[in-house]
């Protein structure tokens, strides 16, 4: 080849590599990727152990992981002595509400960066039209959501405890298929909650099929957690086999006294499901106590119609004694003298009573802390509205025990939060930060690449996530840049509002929305749509 041609051809392969799309430096050097994350100790997600490498990001997705020259990117970010791992997937979370909050900072700010929502049988009805509003009003992170079957029996029969009509069977499986065609992951209930409590099993089966034929998953709030709870399960399982449908059961625990250190129970039955082929996994969130309304402490009957008829009821006195001895009999069950171990989250009639518990508020209130004052008290804030509580119920060797298990999944059971607003449950602040800070670095009880197994790669298998929740090549890079040995949750029971520590950055579809110090600004979220609206059906 003569000097002519070599300079042809060499003038030829630069204009050639002038066309490829890409940032052109000062210097005139195409810059390859938009971000480059250097010198990470790599947890990808899979169990496996951390390795030591760069990562690359281009369009909003993982372009290679190795080894890569810094000259090659817009950005970079130097992970020096950080982990860097894919970012965390939570399916249990409660955020209707989120166009009021879009930022979701309670849950960035702890690593988190995918959502499901419409959890324990309450959700929005048109799934549609719920996940079509990031168009407009883009959020910061991804969302996706189950469609409840308890909102859907509301729709249809109302809230009374009654069987549903042939007709009214209908009418809520259109609703149900609908939603699945729309995007939802699956289905959800909330046996312990009306109008859930009052739907015999063949009722939920019967949507369950539905949601099955779009490939959902079935995610339940069981029907009981405390003394009933093997029977629980076992529901929960069997409506999984006759639906054909893979089985989620929610914020898995022991509650009441009676119950402590009863764990191995419930994880053999959920074992042996799985050795008989049914697809069982379950979450949990990090701590002793639990969070939801008050209305949970008064008996199911007693509320049935709404709070008008539940309030109606109250003032019969023959009503009132039966149900007054029903939860006398529920303290007795469950190990309890009292309620103080129910705390005020979010009393809006009173927001001075905020995290006191019931004991205490009688106290003030009435001057005694017997427990007949303290059921007056309780049926007093029922009538005021929706109380949001906290009832420490649980025991910790139990939540150590359920989170050693390879079935389980981490998720904190929150909303977003309005900093400052209330005295909420810590989890929403903390909860994957206290699962690495606590039973990982100071307790040893599981792995960091365990952890992030949890928190990644297993809940977007679960549910159908597919491209995250691992950090490989051609994979979207939801990732999370975090410092092992200051990672921490800060929020306690008495101080809630509180954000995680030990975060440096939270990258959603490739973009920087927290930087270590303040939240970017940056809204990248995208809806995360199940099988169902590709109409594709998922293989079990």
């Amino acid at each position: 080849m003569t000097h002519h041609l070599r300079s042809h051809i060499t003038a030829l392969v630069f204009c050639l590599l002038l066309l490829v799309p890409g940032t052109h430096s000062e210097s005139g050097k195409v810059t390859e990727f938009d971000l480059l994350i250097t010198n990470a100790r790599i947890v990808d997600g899979s169990g496996n152990p951390w390795f030591r490498g760069s990562i690359a990001v281009k369009d909003g997705r993982i372009a290679r992981i190795g080894r890569m020259d810094k000259s090659s990117a817009k950005q970079i970010i130097d992970a020096r002595g950080l982990i860097v791992a894919p970012g965390f997937i939570d399916v249990h979370a409660h955020t209707e509400s989120i166009y009021e909050n879009r930022s979701a900072e309670n849950f960035i700010r702890m690593g988190v960066t995918s959502l499901i929502t419409g959890n324990c049988g309450n959700s929005v009805i048109d799934v549609g039209e719920f996940l079509g509003r990031m168009n407009d009003q883009p959020i910061a992170l991804n969302l996706g959501t189950l469609i409840a079957h308890g909102a859907v029996r509301e729709e249809v029969v109302g809230l009374d405890d009654r069987e549903v009509e042939d007709s009214e069977h209908e009418a809520m499986r259109d609703l149900v298929d609908r939603a699945m065609k729309d995007g939802a992951v699956g289905l959800s209930t909330g046996l312990i909650y009306v109008p859930g409590t009052f739907a015999p099993s063949e009722e939920v089966v019967d949507l369950a099929r539905v949601a099955a034929r779009h490939g959902g998953v079935y995610a339940s709030h069981i029907r009981n957690e405390g003394t009933k709870v093997e029977e629980a399960i076992r529901e929960a399982v069997d409506i999984g086999r006759k639906a054909d449908i893979p089985v989620h059961i929610s914020h898995f625990k022991l509650a009441g006294k009676t119950m402590w250190g009863k764990s191995e129970t419930t994880i053999d039955l959920v074992k042996a499901a799985r050795r008989s082929g049914i697809q069982v996994t379950v979450d949990q969130y990090a701590y002793t106590a639990s969070s939801t309304s008050l209305d949970a402490r008064l008996p199911s009957w007693a509320i049935a119609g709404g709070r008008e008829e539940g309030t109606r009821r109250l003032e019969d006195p023959e009503t009132r004694k039966r149900i007054v001895d029903e939860m006398k009999e529920y303290l007795e069950r469950n190990g309890f003298e009292d309620f103080s171990f129910a705390y005020v989250a979010d009393y809006k009639a009173d927001p001075s009573l905020n995290g006191k518990n019931i004991a205490e508020i009688t106290q003030l209130e009435k001057k005694t802390k017997d427990v007949d004052a303290q059921l007056d008290m309780i049926f007093e804030m029922y009538k005021t509205g929706r109380v949001q509580m906290v009832y420490q119920m649980m025991f910790e060797q139990d939540v150590r025990d359920i989170m050693k298990q390879p079935f389980a999944m981490i998720a904190a059971d929150s909303g977003v939060r309005r900093f400052g607003s209330g005295v909420p449950h810590p989890r929403g602040y903390g909860n994957n930060a206290r699962v690495l800070g606590r039973y990982v670095r100071d307790l040893g009880t599981i792995t960091l690449e365990d952890a992030i197994r949890k928190m990644t790669s297993l809940p977007a298998q679960t549910f159908g996530l597919n491209h995250r929740g691992l950090l490989k090549d051609g994979n979207i890079a939801d990732i999370v840049i975090f410092d092992e040995q200051a990672v921490a949750d800060k929020a306690t029971f008495e101080d809630p509002h509180q954000y995680a520590a030990g975060f440096k950055t939270v990258i959603v579809n490739g973009t920087v929305v927290f930087d270590g110090e303040k939240m970017t600004g940056k809204m990248p979220g995208r809806p995360l749509f199940g099988p169902g609206k590709y109409g594709g059906a998922r293989e079990n």
